[in-house]
């Protein structure tokens, strides 16, 4: 049985502005205080479930902010920042930033599903470049209440986005104007030690300045799990395959990106664990070609929710739990977000890509013009 998702009348925004990254991961800490322990002990229940023993998880944890330590010791002091000012065990935070690596270890804990679509075309009155992207964030439904907007300030970038309690960064847009859509693979060798996804991603957004910069860090990076960062900026774009194997890029098929959640490299590929999201990645990856197909290409950010929206017997773009599963199995599109790096813009919806009509966006902005997070 699908149900709707409960989700709050107004969801947590987390704002921090400090050149120095532990004071941003303090003030991060200290705002997700009384709400830290409800994401902590739905991500226990989820390893529980997966059959990872509590010394497993610290065990990865320590390792992972090890591995974080020295590869960027600022996002190390942040992920520290977080702990102190909420007051926990750091290693639970570091667990949360490696929650993905981590249940790589589970068969019973699959990982969600997302579906994302980045455009590049040209702008109807003078011909410049235009980027822009969109993506649902779908995950367990049980975990709905348990992430937040945030605009982080004071580092190379500022960074507006979407991301978990406790996880430096998910999905957004930098000050510089580079965008960040994130997506979940499975590779067999996948596991905890390296860098985890999410702490990737937060590097990127904060250090990158364009696209060119961003793959390089990625590349510079300890991996050893998987995922897909689809990154553009005001002119360029490209999709990354991440995995234990290497990272390997695609670029734009007829000035268009599609990704949801299996490898579209051959390297990597090899090795997927296709159980986890065969047939139905595949089956959105077709229904997304073939509306791209059908239909005249987007031209603006608004065009693309549409797309998005799954239509009667198609492949689920739009996720809507089915309570009758097990806990573990229960699918939801949390967040629809809309990034339009031109405009250094993060626009987010509590909800679908259906409820676009019924429900107001969050409009971020990461120029640094004073501006704020504002529910519109």
């Amino acid at each position: 049985m699908s149900t709707r998702i409960d989700r709050p009348a107004d969801r947590l925004h987390i704002a921090v502005a400090s050149p120095d990254p532990f004071a941003r991961g303090v003030a991060r800490g200290e705002q997700l205080r009384d709400v830290l322990a409800g994401g902590i002990a739905g991500y226990d229940r989820f390893f529980r479930i997966g059959g990872i023993s509590p010394q497993q998880v610290r065990d990865d944890a320590e390792r992972t902010l090890d591995t974080i330590g020295g590869f960027r010791p600022h996002a190390r002091a942040q992920i520290e920042g977080i702990a102190h000012g909420a007051g926990v065990d750091v290693l639970r935070i570091a667990a949360l930033n490696a929650r993905t690596e981590i249940l790589a270890r589970s068969a019973t804990v699959p990982p969600g599903e997302c579906s994302t679509l980045v455009r590049r075309t040209e702008d109807a009155a003078d011909g410049a470049p235009r980027t822009f992207g969109i993506q649902t964030w779908d995950w367990h439904v049980e975990l709905s209440p348990f992430w937040h907007t945030l605009e982080s300030r004071g580092g190379t970038h500022d960074v507006v986005g979407l991301t978990e309690h406790g996880i430096l960064a998910k999905i957004g847009v930098n000050s510089a104007g580079l965008a960040l859509h994130f997506n979940i693979l499975g590779h067999r060798e996948d596991g905890a030690g390296g860098i985890p996804v999410h702490v990737l991603a937060a590097v990127v957004l904060e250090e990158a300045g364009s696209v060119a910069e961003a793959v390089e860090i990625v590349r510079s990076a300890p991996i050893a799990s998987s995922g897909s960062f689809t990154l553009f900026d005001t002119t360029d774009a490209v999709l990354l395959d991440l995995s234990p194997d290497g990272v390997f890029a695609l670029e734009p098929d007829n000035g268009t990106l599609v990704r949801t959640n299996h490898f579209l490299t051959p390297v990597p590929a090899a090795n997927e664990k296709t159980w986890l999201y065969q047939p139905d990645s595949g089956n959105r990856y077709t229904l997304l070609r073939k509306r791209l197909t059908d239909t005249a290409p987007p031209r603006s950010a608004d065009e693309l929710v549409p797309f998005l929206v799954s239509g009667a017997d198609e492949a689920a773009l739009t996720c809507l739990p089915d309570m009758s599963l097990p806990e573990g199995q229960r699918w939801a599109s949390l967040a629809t977000v809309v990034l339009e790096p031109a405009s250094r813009t993060a626009r987010i919806l509590d909800g679908t890509p259906a409820d676009a009509g019924t429900r107001p966006w969050r409009y971020l902005h990461a120029q640094d013009n004073g501006g704020h997070g504002t529910a519109t």
